[in-house]
């Protein structure tokens, strides 16, 4: 697959789709008019339907994606999806072989986010047309533990010549050449849109991210999804988690059977508090690890505590694609 001509790239970089109302139409309209792939997080199905509008009427020329989280996914999202002809679904944390095989006969070109070899191998066999090899320098949800730079060979040979893109820790330009370097045929960046104006991120929540100097992993906000997230620190993390990161009893016994409540009506949907809580004390602040392609990083997993983020600064997406693909 010629991923550029065929999804009508300029660049070589995709733009995460945050959940919990941070990745909205603005967003994802801005990054396609840059030349990018435009990703929208998953919403209610009539919200969804509204937001391909959105994007749609402001990059009429350009690619639509979405991204399906599988935790949260029900039948009317994609009903959604393929009644409203989106090019691209993200399929993240899970995988559904009957609902891929449905997209796939609507024309929708498929990818699975992976963050092992086992999921790798997976997606292909359920029919993925191509892999988001994630490494666990990525922020918010993690799928595997290992460095992006060193996950992606395995991902390349299971994806059998179909495309794959990098994600986790790219944050600049050199991490895209890097990962382009590694065989790679483009780059998912989150934090770094994230940081953008056009996010739907509170102002604060920005700044949280910003001023920050460590993350680490962490199960403390797996409510309905108890799964690892890369954060950094805050009221939450400082009262429940141990100094390595680490869930307290309490609230990991309360997440390990909470998964049942993904199921609740738009349990997964409804706005984050980090988008307009103003004191963000409580909410996950999500950054990534930045600079994935060090080769330092390629020999050792990753541990619970990192530094992070040479970003510095709020920008807009347009500018953000452009820091990401220069040459």
């Amino acid at each position: 697959m010629d991923l550029p001509d065929r999804l009508r790239l300029d660049v070589p970089v995709a733009q995460a789709g945050m959940g919990g109302g941070l990745a909205g139409p603005e967003l994802a309209a801005a990054v396609a008019v840059a030349g990018g792939l435009g990703t929208l997080g998953l919403a209610p199905p009539a919200e969804l339907r509204e937001a391909i509008r959105q994007v749609r009427d402001a990059a009429p020329d350009r690619s639509v994606a979405v991204n399906l989280l599988m935790p949260f996914v029900r039948r009317s999202h994609v009903e959604a999806c393929v009644e409203s002809r989106i090019d691209v679904a993200v399929v993240a944390f899970g995988m559904n072989r009957s609902l891929m095989r449905w997209l796939a006969e609507h024309g929708v070109i498929v990818f699975v986010m992976v963050g092992t070899d086992k999921q790798a191998s997976r997606a292909i066999a359920c029919g993925a047309d191509g892999l988001i090899a994630q490494g666990c320098e990525a922020g918010g949800h993690i799928a595997g533990d290992t460095p992006a730079l060193a996950f992606l060979p395995r991902a390349l040979k299971a994806a059998g010549g179909r495309p794959v893109l990098l994600a986790g820790g790219v944050a600049a330009a050199d991490d895209t050449r890097a990962a382009m370097a590694a065989g790679t045929d483009g780059v998912v960046a989150g934090t770094r849109f994230l940081l953008t104006h056009e996010a739907r991120a509170h102002p604060e929540y920005q700044r949280r991210i910003l001023s920050t100097d460590k993350t680490f992993r962490t199960t403390l906000f797996g409510l309905a999804w108890p799964a690892p997230h890369r954060v950094v620190a805050n009221a939450a993390t400082r009262r429940w988690c141990h100094e390595d990161g680490t869930t307290k009893l309490a609230p990991r016994l309360i997440n390990a059977g909470s998964g049942v409540l993904a199921r609740l009506p738009d349990w997964a949907t409804a706005p984050s508090p980090a988008s307009r809580c103003r004191a963000c004390r409580c909410s996950p602040p999500l950054p990534q690890r930045s600079g994935c392609p060090s080769r330092r990083w390629t020999t050792r997993r990753c541990t619970r505590g990192e530094t992070v983020l040479r970003m510095t600064s709020v920008i807009s997406a347009r500018q953000a694609v452009t820091e990401l693909a220069s040459r």
